[in-house]
């Protein structure tokens, strides 16, 4: 029924689509739903110790019997000099006077983990049936033993070069992340972000570039953005924003409200909130200090100097200091349990991909 089963066949899946993985927005319930409808879901590692990731990835094996993915980072860990820490807090001090903060109190960041051997023995013990990775791609000698449980290999690419390093370094399939997509960017060869491809223009490019199957991901929310993907060479699709809605989701009730407001201009690609390139809804720290900073400190430590003002803004009400994610397609997305919604795209995909075909 699909024009393409490549990926189907390699992920052992029903339904070519991945629910993204999304650190801090979906634990083991929204990677359960979609896996049960027959789609592929996604438990995000980054942010979870040992203890965690070992008991959410055991829950979805407890309530599906079907294939699901774990994903991980693969930065290179960067701790900021003194002097960036002391440029950025500077950078910041106007609205710790404002809302009457200390700043030399400021708490470590959120930590986001790279892939290293802790992760990668228990990705042994637990055997998921695919891993996903951010950033490229692990330390060659752990992805050997990550291929050697027999799972699936797969992660993004934001460029064309992107594609074929991953594909020359062992992905057995790529996601052509299209600058519409929300959250972190995959870039890891380049950091250009004025250069990056939308989707349209990204996919075919990569389709043509790589023999393995392509993943489409940005500004796909709906049949219609499954059935384009499907009809520029993409062999199944990974939806984030679009599973945002869901009640699986983890998102705030502020951030839940903000994507219900969303329009088509009122994201934008920001290194405010983590130090690196996310696209996020617009908001009062992103106007008044990005989108793009350069006072914000190495990847993952900008977060913690924005930690206190985004509490006192939330306990006002006010999301001025909270990464709300989003790609550009949020306007699209549908109130809807994950399972129902999983569904509900690949019948509507389906319709108009054999409507495309005159049948």
């Amino acid at each position: 029924m699909w024009p393409s089963r490549k990926l189907l066949d390699l992920l052992q899946i029903e339904i070519p689509i991945i629910q993204a993985p999304m650190a801090g927005a979906n634990g083991s319930a929204l990677a359960i739903a979609v896996s049960d409808a027959g789609g592929l879901g996604s438990l995000p590692c980054a942010m979870l110790n040992e203890d965690k990731m070992r008991a959410e990835a055991g829950n979805i094996r407890q309530q599906t019997a079907n294939p699901f993915s774990m994903n991980f980072f693969c930065h290179t860990v960067t701790t900021p000099t003194a002097a960036q820490q002391a440029a950025w807090t500077e950078r910041l001090s106007p609205f710790y006077a404002e809302y009457g903060l200390d700043p030399s109190a400021i708490a470590p960041a959120p930590v986001r983990r790279a892939f290293d051997e802790g992760m990668c023995a228990l990705v042994e013990d637990i055997r998921p049936n695919v891993v996903s990775f951010h950033f490229g791609l692990p330390d060659a000698s752990l992805l050997a033993r990550v291929k050697a449980i027999g799972a699936r290999v797969i992660s993004s690419a934001t460029t064309v070069d992107e594609a074929r390093w991953l594909e020359a370094n062992g992905c057995d399939a790529i996601i052509a992340q299209g600058y519409e997509a929300g959250g972190h960017r995959g870039m890891f060869l380049t950091k250009d972000i004025t250069a990056q491809a939308g989707s349209m223009a990204l996919l075919p490019q990569v389709v043509d570039a790589v023999k393995v199957p392509v993943i489409a991901a940005g500004g796909i929310a709906d049949g219609r953005g499954i059935a384009a993907a499907f009809a520029l060479g993409a062999s199944g699709v990974q939806i984030g924003t679009a599973y945002l809605f869901t009640p699986q989701s983890l998102i705030s009730d502020l951030h839940r409200a903000a994507l219900h407001r969303a329009k088509d201009d009122q994201t934008v690609i920001t290194n405010v909130f983590s130090g690196k390139p996310a696209r996020g809804m617009l908001n009062r720290v992103i106007r008044e200090v990005g989108p793009i900073s350069d006072d914000a400190p190495p990847f993952p430590s900008a977060g913690a100097a924005l930690a206190p003002l985004k509490a006192k803004a939330e306990e006002a009400g006010s999301g001025d200091f909270t990464s709300l994610w989003s790609g550009q397609a949020a306007a699209l997305a549908r109130d809807m349990d994950a399972r129902e919604l999983t569904n509900a795209l690949a019948s509507d995909a389906l319709q108009r991909l054999q409507q495309l075909a005159g049948k």
